[in-house]
């Protein structure tokens, strides 16, 4: 079973094109029975989720600052 971790925010839509494309991918690659193909998405707040000892939300917001002072 695929386990897809993407941050919250993604539509509707957007989950649904990630499920019909991992089971399309598991069908032609692994030839896996679709009907016997679970897929889960997985929405983690980025408060929740950390890199290089920071969280994301931090290092966005950092990101952000930068981007806004080249900028000027």
């Amino acid at each position: 079973m695929p386990i897809v971790t993407t941050r919250e925010g993604v539509s509707a839509a957007q989950k649904a094109a990630l499920i019909e494309g991992a089971t399309d991918l598991l069908v032609r690659v692994l030839d896996k029975d679709p009907a016997a193909t679970f897929v889960l998405i997985e929405e983690v707040e980025t408060d929740n989720w950390g890199f290089a000892g920071e969280t994301v939300t931090a290092l966005r917001q950092r990101e952000a600052m930068q981007r806004q002072g080249a900028a000027r």
